[in-house]
């Protein structure tokens, strides 16, 4: 049999995953059970089997660090500094991953002692490159917004427009004129209207709403989208 006489790099995955607890954005990390790192937090994520592809890899880590399963996934960078990890050469491919946080009861397993939710803006020291990492996540997740609707992944299936708003003010960091921010919205055609929350906030009962698929498949369909698209804001 073939030997290939070269050394060659090992194979990882890291899942930067955001989730949306209404008004600011969270990032899923693990406490490291082991060294390197050993009680460090760090992104899910782990080496790659022989018979599976990226895809599969961070699937299967995610599920095993933090019991998450099933949820958007995207590939968006490749990380292959040469001394990135002290064990051996080491390349990383990363993952945008979008939750909503509350379909999902974190289970700490494998080589993750804790598995546990951080504000995005309050993140404790991390292992390895994983600040930068997340730091490209973030900019990477708002780059996609603008263009195709993940964001509605990190929202329950029926939300206020305030939720909405903070949202996209929490993966863009900035802010937005109430008003002309839901007239925008509004006027995409891609929200479905759900009524009146049962639930009071500030003394009122907001709107509710939904993401039509349909209206965005049909929009894409015909070409008709780009001057609506309501992440290009």
């Amino acid at each position: 049999m073939y030997q290939y006489k070269y050394p060659h790099a090992a194979l990882t995955t890291d899942s930067v995953v955001f989730g949306f607890d209404g008004r600011r954005l969270h990032i899923l990390l693990i406490e490291r059970g082991l060294e390197p790192f050993k009680g460090s937090w760090a992104l899910p994520g782990g080496f790659m089997k022989i018979d599976e592809t990226v895809e599969e890899c961070a699937m299967r880590e995610l599920k095993e660090e933090t019991g998450v399963s099933n949820i958007y996934l995207e590939q968006f960078h490749v990380f292959s500094a040469v001394n990135r990890d002290p064990r051996e050469r080491v390349v990383t491919v990363a993952f945008l991953a979008l939750v909503r946080k509350s379909e999902f009861e974190l289970i700490a397993g494998d080589d993750a002692a804790r598995a546990s939710w951080f504000l995005l803006d309050e993140l404790p020291p991390l292992a390895f490159d994983h600040l930068e990492i997340v730091q490209l996540g973030r900019k990477r997740l708002a780059e996609i917004m603008r263009n195709k609707p993940i964001g509605f992944k990190l929202l329950d299936k029926t939300f206020s427009m305030n939720e909405l708003q903070h949202l996209f003010e929490a993966v863009n960091a900035t802010t937005y004129d109430r008003r002309n921010f839901a007239r925008k919205m509004n006027s995409t055609g891609l929200l479905r209207s759900e009524g009146q929350s049962l639930k009071a906030s500030h003394n009122r009962f907001p709107n509710l709403y939904s993401f039509d698929e349909d209206a965005f498949d049909a929009d894409i369909a015909s070409d008709s989208l780009a001057p609506n698209n309501p992440f290009n804001i």
